[in-house]
């Protein structure tokens, strides 16, 4: 059996958020470990930031590339980052995926800047 510290395994998790009529809205996103939690790199006016903005409860799971669940689902809560704690997650990232990792913040940073993303801390209910 799956344990939330052991989500860290795969390459992608899906992280659904929640609208506010509580439909479930599933996303498979890259993420890194970060002691008992995992974080989340993604631009800063995606819909996922919006939902969890209003509601901080999510579920994660482990997932493959296109979010096809191959785990158990964990509930959680979830926290936006800005600012030293964003890039924190961006540097997380490109370390937990090497060379793609650092190729895909350095684009990132290009095209919308160092505002142009938050991180979003992920830790077990």
């Amino acid at each position: 059996m799956t344990t939330f510290a052991e989500l860290g395994t795969g390459k992608y998790i899906l992280l659904t958020s929640f609208r506010k009529n509580g439909t479930g809205v599933c996303t498979p996103v890259w993420f890194a470990p970060d002691g008992e939690a995992y974080v989340v790199w993604t631009p800063t006016d995606s819909w996922k930031v919006k939902r969890i903005r209003r509601d901080s409860r999510v579920t994660v799971a482990r997932c493959d590339g296109r979010g096809k669940p191959s785990g158990k689902t964990f509930e959680a809560v979830a926290e936006i980052q800005t600012g030293a704690d964003a890039e924190r997650t961006r540097q997380l990232i490109a370390k937990h995926y090497g060379l793609l990792g650092r190729l895909a913040i350095a684009g990132s940073k290009l095209r919308r800047g160092n505002d142009g993303t938050v991180g979003i801390r992920i830790v077990s209910a």
